[in-house]
C-alpha cells in the first residue's frame, strides 16, 4: 500500500495567532467553501499544493520543538479546509501526540461527523471553529454552503468536551448585524467548552490573490472593519 501523503499549501514556523503559544502552522491545500472574503484564495484547489508524508512533516516540526514546547505552543492545521484531508491528519496528529505536542485544528467544521472525524478529534487538543455566518441563508450567500454542519460540529465538540475557540470574521454590513450577533451569542452559550471568542476584522489584503485567479472580488466596495466595529460586536456578544 502506498504511503498516505498530505497536500500542503505552505507552513508557518512561528505562528502566534492560531492557538496558544508559538505554533507550527500547516496550511492544508483544498477547500470546499467559497467565502467571499477569503484571504487564501490560492488554497482552494485540491489538486494543487506540495505532497508531503507524515514523517517529512514531523521532521520539519522537530526543528522547532524547543520553541514550541517552551512557549506552551503546538501544531495547528489550517487551510484551506484541513478536514478535507482527515486521514492524513489522523496519522500526523497521532504521531504528534505520541511525541508530546499540543494539536489544534482551525476549521469551519462544515463536514459530517463520520468515523474519520471522530478519530481525528480524539487526537485534537483544541478546535478553532470558524463560524462563517450564524444565519443559514446568509451563510449560503457568503460561502456557497449551509452552516448546519458547522453548528452540529460545534455541538459535537462540546459534547465530547473538546476545547473550542470560536472565530467570527466581522464584515461590515454582512456579519455584524445585531440580530445575527445575538443569535451567535445564543449558540455559543449553548456550548460547554468554549474557552475564547475571537473577532477577526475583515480587510481586503487578500484581494490581489483573487485577481491572480481572474476571480471577481465581490466585496470590493465593503470597507475594512474598524476597531469601533470590533468593539461594538464585542459589546453585543458580551465579551
Amino acid at each position: 500500500m502506498s504511503e498516505l501523503l498530505g497536500k500542503i499549501h505552505s507552513i508557518e514556523t512561528f505562528g502566534a495567532v492560531d492557538g496558544p503559544g508559538i505554533r507550527f502552522v500547516i496550511f492544508m491545500q483544498g477547500c470546499s467553501l467559497r467565502c467571499q472574503y477569503c484571504q487564501n484564495r490560492d488554497t482552494w484547489d485540491l489538486k494543487a499544493g506540495t505532497e508531503m508524508s507524515v514523517d517529512e512533516m514531523v521532521s520539519k516540526i522537530k526543528r522547532y520543538k524547543e520553541y514550541i514546547v517552551n512557549s506552551g505552543g503546538g501544531v495547528t492545521a489550517t487551510g484551506g479546509e484541513p478536514l478535507l484531508q482527515a486521514k492524513f491528519l489522523i496519522n500526523l496528529f497521532k504521531e504528534l501526540k505520541a511525541q508530546g505536542y499540543h494539536t489544534a485544528l482551525d476549521t469551519a467544521g462544515i463536514v459530517s461527523i463520520n468515523e474519520d472525524m471522530k478519530e481525528l478529534l480524539s487526537f485534537t487538543d483544541l478546535v478553532l471553529l470558524d463560524i462563517k455566518h450564524i444565519d443559514d441563508e446568509k451563510c449560503k450567500k457568503l460561502t456557497g454552503l449551509s452552516n448546519k454542519l458547522s453548528l452540529e460540529f460545534g455541538k459535537y465538540l462540546s459534547d465530547q468536551k473538546i476545547p473550542i475557540w470560536i472565530r467570527q470574521v466581522i464584515v461590515p454590513g454582512i456579519t455584524d448585524a445585531e440580530q445575527d450577533l445575538l443569535a451567535l451569542k445564543k449558540y455559543i452559550d449553548s456550548l460547554n467548552t468554549v474557552e475564547k471568542i475571537e473577532l477577526l476584522p475583515f480587510h481586503q489584503l487578500g484581494k490581489y490573490k483573487w485577481q491572480e485567479f481572474d476571480g471577481a472580488y465581490e466585496l470590493e466596495d465593503v470597507p475594512d472593519a474598524t476597531s469601533n466595529d470590533i468593539e461594538k460586536a464585542k459589546k453585543i456578544l458580551g465579551i
